[in-house]
Order: structure tokens, then sequence, then C-alpha cells
């Protein structure tokens, strides 16, 4: 008999982990490898030993956060099976708070020359003044800025990649912000690591969870998934903070924008 348990929902809050635990994933080695096979990684299952080794947590914490509903899981007979691609999504979620929380960010930073915004934002990077009044609009607006700027190889299918995200689960987490991102990150598409950001004046219905507009499009191309998770809770930290929100809203200009971003980061990163 197989029990499915595809998407959290009213997790209790019995098991909170620190965000470092999982951010230690991505420096070290997976501790139980999952076994060779003709499958793509992202479509393997993991045991409940091996999602702990992937990350850095004890068997027994994901058995109870699967169990109590708070981790994507599928049973088989006895047993807990878990999709890597349904795992590293949920961790999306974590970051930006779409699902019940049960990570809990903590002010440690991350390696600082890595997360820095110059590695991959720059005052070109900006588009003050978004034209498309709905959610694929502003997605083929942004992507083909993108484009432009010579950041991805084809901005058809950043649209596509980005949209196949979106229907996993919405990136704008309600305050009239969203975060683009694909489900996985694809070197062969992006030329360099970059961020994005586009403004919509008058705000656009992009299924934020608040059910409010959503003007401020932060959209994030990475190469590898090394930065994915960091670079993502790196942001959120960041504009959780509403007088920087408040001063996108209404900054004049795409060079007040970047130099806003750019000062904010400064105490959170401590530069």
């Amino acid at each position: 008999m197989t029990h499915i348990n595809m998407r959290p929902t009213n997790a209790r809050k019995r098991h909170p982990l620190s965000i470092n635990a999982f951010l230690r994933k991505i420096a070290q080695p997976v501790n139980h490898p999952l076994p060779r096979s003709g499958l793509p990684m992202e479509d393997r299952l993991m045991t409940a030993r091996q999602l702990a080794g992937y990350l850095n947590v004890s068997e027994r914490t994901v058995l109870n956060l699967v169990q109590d509903g708070a981790l994507p899981g599928v049973k088989v007979g006895n047993q807990w099976r878990f999709r890597k691609a349904m795992i590293d999504t949920w961790l999306d979620d974590q970051m930006l708070g779409l699902t019940p929380r049960v990570v809990e960010p903590t002010p440690h930073p991350a390696p600082r020359k890595m997360l820095e915004l110059r590695s991959c934002f720059e005052p070109s990077h900006v588009l003050a003044d978004l034209v498309a009044t709905t959610k694929t609009g502003v997605i083929s607006e942004l992507a083909a800025f993108a484009a432009g700027l010579g950041l991805v190889r084809d901005d058809t299918w950043f649209v596509g990649a980005l949209i196949k995200r979106e229907n996993v689960m919405p990136s704008a987490i309600g305050q009239g912000l969203a975060f683009p991102h694909t489900l996985r990150r694809h070197p062969e598409q992006i030329t360099r690591p970059f961020m994005v950001v586009g403004r919509s004046r008058a705000g656009v219905d992009f299924d934020a969870l608040d059910g409010q507009p959503t003007h401020l499009f932060f959209v994030l191309g990475l190469r590898y998934e090394e930065l994915h998770l960091p670079w993502l809770a790196r942001q959120v930290q960041m504009l959780a903070n509403a007088e920087l929100v408040d001063t996108l809203l209404h900054a004049p200009d795409a060079p007040t924008i970047y130099q806003a971003l750019l000062s904010a980061e400064a105490p959170i990163a401590g530069l």
C-alpha cells in the first residue's frame, strides 16, 4: 500500500530547525549517496537515512517531519521515500515562507564573497518600470530583459522554466514581493550568475499569499545549487525590512533602486 504526502499542510512546529543545518548541506558531501541508476538525479528516490544525510539532520528528525505532514514524502509499505526534486522545491518554499516553516532563519552569515550582491547584481540589472500587467507578461518581460543583458542564452527557455516553478508554487510571498526562479539550476543556459530586479508601480496579480498586487520582482539566475538556498535566504532576510521595500517602491529610477539594495545588504552581510 502506498501513502503519499505530497505537500506539507498545517505542519506542527515541534521540530524547529536552524536554517544553518540546511545550508551546511551545500558545504559537505551527502553522507549516504544515492545509488546509481539511469534516472536523472532529481527523479531519484531517497530513503529517510539518505535524506537525513542530504539535509545534515538526524534520521529521527526526518521521520518526525514527514509524519507531521511538514515534509513531502511517499510511503511505500512501511518505508518513507523522498523524491529529490520535491525536497529541493520544499526547501525553496521554506526559505520564502510559502509553507509552514519548520526551519528558522538565524543571523549567522553565509560565506561573504559568494553572496555579495555585487557578485551577480549590477546597476544595469534593474528594470524600474515594468510595462506588463499580467503574471505571464511580467515573466516574459523580465526573461527578455535578462536575455538582452546576455545573462541567459534563450529567453524562451527561461520563460518556460520560470513558469514551471510558478505552477508548482507561486513565488510571490506577499507584501508586494516575488522571487521568481527555476526549479533546478541550468548552467548550460545561464551565462553567468545573476539577479535582475523588476518594479511595477501599479502592481500585478502574481498569486501572492496575501492576495495583494506584487510590485517588486527579484529574479534569480544561478548556475549551481550550492548558491541557490543561501541566496534566497539572504534576499528574504534583507527584504523583511519594510522601510527598504517602501524605498524601492518609491525610488525615482533604477540607480536609486540598485544603491538602496546595496546599502541594505551591508549590515546583514557585515560589509
